[in-house]
């Protein structure tokens, strides 16, 4: 079982930028291939980016430039930078875990955090 955690989110206006973190734990677990999704208001959850246990990444094209993720194995956290936030930014951040990582996709795995909120002003 991995648990996970999100933090980081708020309220910036357009142009801004946030940093959210995605910390796992688990007793038996790495945190593996990680994935960021977004849940817009009215929508559903998408795919932003993702990042595999060696570093590699793939994001969305529209975040493509702006986006950016990372992980530090040693304090088993992933992070996303988002810089240059949009409104249609907005919405609930989620990271999942133990998915399949490819060059251009990554197919969710079992386990979610609770997600934290992105809210950006026009």
């Amino acid at each position: 079982q991995m648990h996970l955690v999100e933090s980081g989110g708020g309220l910036v206006q357009a142009g801004g930028s946030l940093r959210l973190s995605c910390v796992g734990s688990s007793r038996t677990l790495e945190l593996g291939a990680v994935g960021w999704f977004r849940q817009a208001p009215g929508k559903h959850r998408a795919l932003v980016g993702s990042i595999n246990s060696r570093g590699g990444t793939n994001y969305v094209d529209s975040v493509k430039g702006r986006f950016t993720i990372s992980r530090d194995n040693t304090k088993s956290t992933v992070y996303l930078q988002m810089d240059s936030l949009k409104s249609e930014d907005t919405g609930v951040y989620y990271c999942n875990s133990a998915g399949t990582w490819l060059s251009t996709e990554y197919h969710e795995g079992p386990y979610w955090g609770q997600g934290t909120q992105v809210t950006v002003s026009s």
